[in-house]
C-alpha cells in the first residue's frame, strides 16, 4: 500500500537547467534581430544584386551578434561566480570571528521550521561542529545561493553564441536561394514567424506559461521588429 501511495505521489516540477536559460537567450535574440536586419536591408532596393548585400550584412551582424551575447553571458557567469566567493569568503569570516551570533543566525532557521526549543540546540550544535558544512548551511539558507559551476562562464558563453548563429541563420538562410530581396523576405518571414511561434511555445511550456500565448506572443513580437524595420528603410529611401 505504502509502495503504490508512493508511485502515486509522483511530484512534477520544471527543471530548468542552466543550458535552456542560455539557449533561450541566444535564440531569441538570433531570430529577431538578424531577421529585422534582413527586412530592412529588402526595403531598400529590389535589384538583383540586393541579396549580396543582405547576406553580408547579415552574416557581419550574426558573427558581432553572437561575440557581443557570449561576451554578455560570460560576464554574467563571471559575476555569479565572483559574487558567490565573495560572500563565501565573508562566512568564513563571520563563522570564526562572530560563532555567536552565526549560531543565532542558524537557530532562528530551525525555529522557523516549529521545532522545539531543545531540538533546535541540537539541531545547532550539530550542524556548528563542521566549519564547512556550517559555512555551505548559511550560504544555501541564509543567503539563498548555491555553488556555481566553475565552467558556467565558458559553458554560458559558448551556449548563447551558438543558439544566436543557429538562430540567425534562419531568417537569412532564403537569400541564399534567391536574387531577389522581396522575395527572399516573404519567404524568411514564413520561415521565421514559424521558427519564432515554436520556439515561443516550447519556451512557454517549459516555463509554465500558456504555450498558445506565449508562441503567438514571440510571433507577433518578431513581426513588428522586422515590419518596423522595413518600413523605416523604405521611408529613408523615399
Amino acid at each position: 500500500m505504502e509502495t503504490h501511495l508512493h508511485h502515486e505521489h509522483a511530484e512534477e516540477h520544471m527543471q530548468g537547467p542552466e543550458i535552456l536559460t542560455d539557449i533561450v537567450i541566444g535564440m531569441s535574440d538570433g531570430l529577431t534581430v538578424p531577421f529585422a536586419l534582413a527586412a530592412g536591408l529588402s526595403g531598400l532596393s529590389n535589384s538583383s544584386h540586393s541579396t549580396s548585400l543582405i547576406i553580408i550584412a547579415g552574416l557581419a551582424e550574426i558573427a558581432a551578434g553572437s561575440i557581443a551575447m557570449g561576451l554578455g553571458g560570460y560576464l554574467a557567469g563571471k559575476t555569479e561566480s565572483d559574487h558567490y566567493h565573495a560572500e563565501l569568503k565573508r562566512e568564513y569570516d563571520e563563522v570564526e570571528h562572530v560563532p555567536d551570533k552565526e549560531k543565532e543566525e542558524v537557530k532562528e532557521f530551525f525555529a522557523k521550521l516549529g521545532l522545539s526549543n531543545e531540538v533546535q540546540d541540537q539541531a545547532v550544535e550539530e550542524m556548528t561542529k563542521d566549519k564547512d558544512a556550517w559555512v555551505d548551511f548559511m550560504m544555501k539558507y541564509e543567503l539563498g545561493l548555491d555553488k556555481p559551476d566553475p565552467q558556467r562562464a565558458r559553458k554560458s558563453a559558448f551556449n548563447i553564441g551558438a543558439s544566436y548563429v543557429v538562430g540567425g541563420l534562419i531568417p537569412l538562410s532564403p537569400y541564399f536561394f534567391v536574387h531577389e530581396g522581396i522575395l527572399g523576405l516573404k519567404i524568411s518571414a514564413i520561415i521565421t514567424l514559424v521558427c519564432l511561434f515554436i520556439f515561443g511555445f516550447f519556451k512557454s511550456k517549459l516555463t509554465g506559461v500558456s504555450p498558445l500565448a506565449g508562441g503567438l506572443r514571440v510571433m507577433i513580437i518578431g513581426a513588428i521588429a522586422a515590419g518596423c524595420a522595413f518600413g523605416v528603410a523604405r521611408l529613408i529611401e523615399r
